[in-house]
């Protein structure tokens, strides 16, 4: 076990942190966007510069990995005292799209430190999802420096962005390099600021195009409306099957559990949300489980013509993005398999339906009991002066979690984060709140020396 108390951890951490945002900044100012083929090169120096952090830190093996023409990756060993635990350490250092530099505030590589509502933040693409992950990491390693009281691997990861299509064949070409006690996968957020997390739960995705034609051209509207249907016409009856009238997903067969009882006040959900003053939520249940353990089903795009400059014609085919989070607990093929049946059972009018599965990613259910989320959870209380850990579902979907869970069933699987309901991850003007980032890398070394014990 360490020998640093503390005290010694809390101001060794006060002492590191100009260095570790530094670093966190120089990354931050690479465009690793890993969506953008123009920007490959960029990915790469991404890379090389999370490797030669490593290096600097006097890792035994750092490597840059590929598998299967995917993004670089990086892997990197520091041993700890002969027989304690091997700890893996997971982050991924490509990031999303900026998009429209109007929408930013501030230059979106460019880290720039200003006042939000909740404090102090650093906003850049990437300054939260996930380069603050590989800084909280080299954080917690910098507090023990050749002394550490565990073994680490670190796992850098360079596509996760889009979809970490070659994390399987990664894990395993080099599974055994990767074999770990504990595995921290820092790439998901916290309860809110002030109040750790561990995420538990999180549901999968299954992503389908549905095309719906009526006619096999556009014909007068006035010559034939009343006898044959337009296609958005009958894509939209379709679309109006896929929920009651609470708002619950009315695809048969999907499966639906039970959430933590936490709270959710209403100005907290209204406000992170951003929905309107006059809109109702939809679904029943509580709100937790309509977030995180019931699935929901969203229409994200349609393909139509623009109102403006319309034609007066029947539109003969129309088409429709559905994005469905499924339940922990539930499986892709089988949520994948319900929704092709409802599309087939209620296409209106004859209508000829292609629905195609454009994307899927697993659920996750971790259950996190056991000596590894003892000392998380006491790490994190320590971190944050007292306040216990909530365990906590997200939404969205992180597929690659199965994935680790898969391939290294041993493992104990923590999965942490930087980010609070604010971080705005993915959207303009991301930020990395400056307070709970300093919890973040604090919680971390106390984990690492309480797994060392």
């Amino acid at each position: 076990m360490s020998a640093k108390t503390s005290d010694d951890i809390r101001s060794t951490v006060a002492d590191l942190l100009p260095g570790i945002r530094r670093d966190l900044e120089d990354l931050v100012r690479i465009e690793s966007v890993s969506a953008d083929p123009a920007r490959a090169s960029e990915v790469q120096r991404s890379a090389e510069a999370v490797a030669e952090l490593f290096r600097a830190e006097k890792f035994a093996s750092v490597d840059i990995v590929s598998a299967d023409g995917g993004a670089p990756a990086v892997i990197a060993h520091k041993p700890g005292p002969e027989g304690a635990p091997t700890v893996l350490l997971y982050a991924h250092h490509d990031v999303q799209p900026e998009n429209d530099h109007a929408d930013w505030d501030s230059a979106p590589f460019e880290p720039t430190e200003r006042d939000s509502a909740s404090g102090r933040r650093l906003f850049a693409r990437g300054a939260a999802d996930d380069k603050a992950g590989i800084a909280a990491h080299l954080g917690a390693l910098r507090v023990f420096g050749d002394d550490l009281p565990v073994n680490v691997t670190m796992f850098i990861e360079g596509e996760e962005e889009v979809g970490s299509e070659t994390l399987p064949a990664l894990l395993r070409e080099h599974h055994e390099a990767l074999r770990a006690d504990v595995i921290v996968i820092a790439d998901s957020g916290n309860w809110d600021i002030g109040v750790p997390a561990l995420t538990t739960s999180l549901r999968g995705l299954v992503r389908v195009d549905v095309e719906v034609r009526t006619l096999t051209h556009a014909v007068h509207s006035g010559m034939w409306g009343g006898l044959v249907p337009d296609a958005l016409m009958a894509l939209s009856r379709l679309i109006a099957t896929l929920h009651d009238d609470e708002g619950n997903v009315a695809v048969e067969g999907l499966h639906s559990g039970p959430a933590a009882e936490v709270t959710y006040p209403e100005e907290r959900l209204r406000a992170e949300s951003g929905a309107c003053a006059q809109t109702h939520w939809i679904g029943s249940g509580s709100v937790v489980e309509r977030l995180w353990t019931k699935p929901s089903l969203s229409i994200t795009g349609l393909d139509a013509p623009k109102v403006e400059g319309a034609s007066n014609t029947l539109v003969p085919a129309a088409r429709a993005r559905i994005s469905m989070r499924i339940a922990p607990g539930d499986t892709t093929a089988s949520a994948e398999a319900a929704l092709h049946r409802h599309l087939e059972a209620h296409v209106p009018w004859g209508a000829q339906l292609t629905a195609t599965t454009t994307d899927t990613g697993e659920a996750t259910r971790i259950e996190a009991d056991g000596p590894a989320y003892d000392a998380a959870r006491a790490a994190f209380a320590e971190a944050w002066d007292g306040t216990e850990p909530v365990d906590m579902g997200v939404g969205g979907s992180i597929p690659f979690i199965a994935e680790f869970l898969e391939a290294f069933p041993e493992a104990s699987v923590l999965v942490t984060g930087v980010e609070d309901p604010d971080t705005r991850a993915h959207g303009a003007n991301e930020g990395l709140h400056l307070g709970e980032f300093t919890k973040v890398v604090l919680a971390e070394s106390f984990l690492l020396r309480n797994l060392g014990a």
